[in-house]
């Protein structure tokens, strides 16, 4: 389960703010965000080395994309594609909505239920595969303003141990300044390892188990509005579990 706060402020300098952690099995390699595919020079994404996609990408164009996995369904099948090739994909685009669309059409079949986040600053998108048990089809919905949290279940679910204890956290946070270097409480929360014992270590926002699964790395991305050319987009990659690993500067 990987976790993904948006805030989004459509007519403010910084449109969309983002926060996220990823969680997987300790062991699995990978590499920090950077332009590993040759055939994707635009494309600045974490590499997983065991599939060759990624878990959560921005582009030149600015287009953001990020991926989890749905309840109960970590890791990959026999027949079934990796759904980090879904942050490649909606990479493709130089739109949120084109992006959004073209990722609609694929063949649901072709994956394991997941749940993915793909924006920029005009728009923002939440799409659903609920394999299985769903409609049979890839769900696209508007993210609406304000801050939302996404985990494996659905956005702002409170069926999510995590996100009732720290949607609310998130909320009451004094909102990050980017442009000045400012994220707040941002990089604590993404750190923080507090859960309800009933609910036990997933529902932290950083945590590991014995069976050697945990949160192995944290983002900090926000895009500028469309038109202000004397700001770039922002990331901070913390190559670590955010509550012992500094968050840096993602090289362009």
């Amino acid at each position: 389960m990987c976790t993904v706060v948006i805030l989004r402020r459509p007519g403010h300098d910084w449109p969309l703010v983002l926060a996220a952690n990823r969680d997987e099995m300790l062991a699995r390699p990978w590499r920090s965000p950077a332009r590993h595919w040759g055939d994707r020079p635009n494309v600045v994404a974490g590499l997983d080395e065991l599939a060759g996609g990624s878990w959560l990408g921005m582009n030149d164009e600015g287009v953001v994309a990020g991926v989890m996995n749905r309840v109960d369904s970590l890791g990959p099948a026999p027949g079934r594609r990796s759904r980090g090739e879904l942050v490649l994909e909606a990479l493709d685009h130089a739109e949120a909505r084109v992006a959004a669309r073209a990722l609609a059409d694929l063949n649901p079949e072709a994956y394991r239920s997941f749940n993915l986040v793909v924006a920029d600053a005009r728009e923002a998108f939440w799409l659903r595969h609920l394999g299985t048990d769903g409609p049979g089809r890839i769900e696209v919905m508007p993210l609406p303003e304000g801050l939302s949290m996404l985990t494996a279940h659905d956005l702002n679910d409170a069926r999510s141990a995590r996100i009732r204890a720290y949607l609310p956290r998130f909320r009451e946070a004094r909102t990050p300044d980017p442009g000045a270097g400012d994220w707040s409480q941002w990089p604590q929360l993404l750190g923080e390892r507090a859960f309800d014992p009933a609910d036990g270590p997933p529902g932290a926002m950083s945590f590991s188990t014995e069976g050697g699964f945990g949160t192995v790395c944290g983002a900090l991305i926000a895009l500028p509005a469309a038109g202000r050319f004397d700001l770039k987009p922002v990331w901070c990659f913390a190559a670590g579990p955010p509550d012992r690993t500094p968050f840096g500067p993602v090289r362009w």
